[in-house]
């Protein structure tokens, strides 16, 4: 559907509805008359390049987009005539919709949606006219917060909360097709579902694989499955409808080559195929998948307490150190993000020695092409269900409408994500605690929380050999805070995430990291300046100095801001922009390789450590970041992935006032 054109007009809430608006290129009570707009793509992205709105990114200008959050909004394309077969079934298959409102074909609503993380597919074949017909897709008006603070118990509506502020982007509300849209035809022969896990006998080093699927309307086909490598066939079966349907179906002893993360070994790829063939040899339906082969065991941590969770990742036999970043959507407007902008950051997390992504509760479900491309890379990846903390409460909701709702969006997570290789576990959610505890931080949630059992629960049936966490951090104690040292308390933990901030008094960086007993260390991080060009670029119309909250566009990501602490250490103001920039990106790498260095030096009585955050969604002056707005690495990048390749950085003491 994306070579389609497809035009964008904006209305009053129900406006065009009153008014009977069945083309919005003749609707004269467009607020926002017809422009051009991409498939996918977010409304405010067609905005912008029609000129109506201005870059959110910069100055303050996102102020001047809220609007666009409180108007409905409908796209428009007309569908070509010989795309009509008659006789057969038209399905629209819509990946990502965000986040709620309907499909009308000529006028005429035939079907709705509501939740931005789960795919919708929509019949048209009864609602066609022989030619001339025009498909719509209406969005209402989205719900009005859902950021970074409040209640967790009351966030109720599955929508990307990181798009209404959080410390480290501004607010942009998206709305639009965030995800893939295509229509369908077929004919009544088609294969509904087709999913699969693989594993590794490491006795002799052969793969496992199990696949199985639902073909509808086809008592007298063949489906044909086939595993494949460079075209070269090692296993393939035949089945007829009623024994492909009724079971898991398992291959053993496959001559394959085993997938390893990212420094330690190959990342081969293999194709699984299934195929459905009429009662005259001739092909109806077909499905892909990219598989590997790689077996996973968790061990406990050496010294650990008894009870403690298991943080040793074995794979294929061996102990592997993890080591990498939390990863966050690219853009605030993500239905933008094309797969040169993944290719980009991936590769820079490769390159930077990683093997593991976190991709964070507060964001989304990643897309197909994230996945892809972390097989290929040798990236492991940890998927957050879209659930965090809030603030005043961290707890999920228990209504049964919020368990069903989120038990389907994490059921389809998995059938679509499953088969793929880089796929290590997956979390209940970011941060889920009971908030009463040391520094305002509780004891971690655990499976006694309805919601955590039921999504435990769900893996266990759904995907076996995959690890499930109820939530991260994890285990007795949020924070590893030093009056608990030595005492087995601190297994998954969260922080510190600056060294001027977040540590007790009489303590200073590199002692805090000489004496942390962590099993994990799951977010930690340290803030450092964007580049000059970044800030310049970005600022707009205010001045790039002074950096601190007294600039308003400093002030957009306040929290990461730690232009006083150079005046601390310096006795006086910088001297300039490049000043500033260059010992804060220091200060950054240093605090940084200090950190990974003590915890993969502490292996294996540490099992890794993920940095809070790989890169910057919007053009922070300051922030955690690893990697800039346009994806640039700043000189912690560099720093970092010399300690995860074990090159040898000295330790160095960062003293915190």
């Amino acid at each position: 559907m994306s070579e389609l054109e497809w035009k964008l007009a904006g209305f009053a809430p129900w406006l065009w509805q009153l008014s009977s608006v069945t083309d919005i290129r003749a609707a004269n009570c467009a607020e926002i008359p017809a422009i051009p707009a991409r498939m996918p793509g977010s409304v405010q992205q067609a905005l912008l390049d029609a000129g109506v709105i201005k870059d959110w990114n910069v100055g303050l200008n996102a102020r001047d987009c809220e609007w666009v959050e409180n108007r409905h909004w409908i796209y428009q394309t007309s569908l070509p005539d010989e795309w009509l077969v008659p006789g057969k079934t038209l399905r629209l298959r819509c990946q990502g919709l965000d986040y709620r409102g309907g499909i009308l074909l000529n006028g005429r609503q035939v079907g709705a949606f509501r939740g931005t993380f789960i795919p919708y597919a929509f019949d048209l074949t009864g609602h066609l006219k022989e030619r001339n017909n025009l498909l719509q897709i209406f969005f209402d008006l989205p719900p009005r917060w859902l950021g970074q603070f409040g209640h967790t118990s009351e966030i109720t509506e599955w929508k990307a909360r990181f798009n209404y502020t959080w410390d480290w982007t501004g607010r942009l509300v998206q709305v639009g097709v965030w995800d893939a849209i295509t229509l369908e035809v077929a004919e009544g022969f088609e294969i509904q579902s087709f999913r699969a896990t693989t594993d590794a006998n490491l006795e002799d080093e052969s793969g496992l694989l199990h696949f199985f699927g639902k073909v509808a309307g086809a008592r007298n086909c063949r489906i044909h499955v086939a595993l494949s490598r460079d075209g070269q066939t090692l296993r393939a079966e035949d089945f007829d409808a009623q024994s492909f349907n009724a079971r898991r179906h398992g291959w053993k002893d496959l001559p394959v080559e085993l997938w390893w993360p990212n420094g330690h070994g190959r990342q081969p790829l293999y194709t699984l195929t299934c195929r459905l063939f009429d009662a005259e040899g001739c092909l109806d339906d077909e499905r892909i998948l990219t598989v590997g082969f790689k077996h996973v065991d968790w061990l406990p941590c050496e010294g650990a307490p008894a009870a403690a969770d298991p943080w040793i990742c074995e794979v294929n036999g061996k102990p592997i150190f993890l080591q990498g970043v939390n990863w966050t959507p690219i853009r605030t407007n993500f239905a933008d993000v094309g797969e040169e902008n993944y290719r980009l950051r991936l590769r820079a997390y490769r390159e930077m020695n990683c093997n593991l992504l976190r991709v964070w509760g507060g964001g989304f479900p990643e897309k197909e092409a994230f996945f892809r491309h972390c097989d290929e890379m040798g990236l492991l990846v940890w998927q957050d269900f879209p659930l965090s903390s809030s603030g005043l409460d961290n707890l999920p909701p228990r209504d049964p409408e919020s368990v069903r709702d989120l038990l389907e969006i994490a059921d389809s997570c998995i059938r679509r994500r499953q088969h793929h290789v880089s796929l290590l576990l997956w979390c209940g959610g970011n941060e889920l605690h009971d908030r009463h505890g040391q520094d305002g931080f509780g004891k971690p949630l655990d499976l006694a929380h309805p919601l955590l059992a039921k999504l435990h629960d769900l893996v266990a049936r759904e995907d076996p050999q995959r690890r499930f966490l109820p939530t991260t951090s994890s285990g007795p104690r949020f924070l590893a805070h030093p009056d608990n040292f030595g005492k087995g308390l601190h297994w998954d933990v969260h922080g510190p995430w600056s060294p001027w901030r977040d540590l007790p008094a009489g303590w200073n960086w590199a002692g805090y990291w000489a004496g942390v007993d962590a099993l994990f260390h799951s977010e930690t991080g340290a803030p450092g300046a964007s580049s000059a060009e970044i800030i310049r670029r970005y600022g707009g119309e205010y001045a790039d100095l002074p950096g601190d909250a007294d600039n308003p566009v400093w002030r957009r990501t306040w929290w990461w801001i730690d232009w006083d602490q150079f005046v601390r250490e310096k006795g006086r103001q910088p001297g300039n922009l490049e000043e500033y920039v260059q010992w804060s990106q220091e200060a950054q790498a240093q605090a940084l390789a200090v950190a990974v260095d003590a915890c993969k030096g502490r292996f294996p009585r540490c099992g890794g450590i993920l940095l809070w955050m790989g890169h910057d969604s919007f053009p922070c002056m300051s922030n955690t970041s690893l990697l800039d707005f346009e994806g640039k690495r700043k000189p912690a990048a560099s720093a970092v992935g010399a300690v995860f390749a074990n090159d040898g950085v000295a330790r160095a003491t960062i003293n915190a006032e």
